[in-house]
């Protein structure tokens, strides 16, 4: 599994609001990683992997490579928080939508509990 986490973020030269997230993964992920990053690959100061976006996917998030070799943000709980918001509906609707995007974004001031 190719993890990311926000490093930080800044406004590119033609406007654009760009998101940096470090990457961190198995030795043979990260060779793959940066096989699908090809001349687009970069590193931070201390040789650790750079993915950059200009779409925000929270403060972490997991990275998947394409059968065609694309790096895309595995979006597959947002689409979950999305449908249960749209299954409900209601007030009920959007609070499961709040509370889904608090976690989602690592804004959660409820953290589940440890499973033992």
């Amino acid at each position: 599994m190719i993890s990311v986490s926000l490093k930080r973020s800044y406004r590119s030269p033609k406007g654009n609001t760009v998101f940096v997230y470090t990457v961190s993964a198995k030795p043979e992920e990260v060779e793959q990683y940066k096989t699908a990053s090809g001349d687009y690959y970069r590193e931070s100061e201390d040789g650790t992997p750079l993915w950059f976006t200009t779409r925000c996917i929270g403060q972490r998030g997991t990275l998947v490579i394409t059968s065609k070799g694309k790096i895309v943000p595995d979006m597959s709980a947002f689409e979950q928080a999305a449908s249960l918001a749209k299954q409900f509906g209601g007030n009920f609707g959007n609070e499961l939508a709040k509370a889904s995007v608090a976690h989602l974004l690592g804004n959660n001031s409820n953290p589940e509990p440890d499973a033992e």
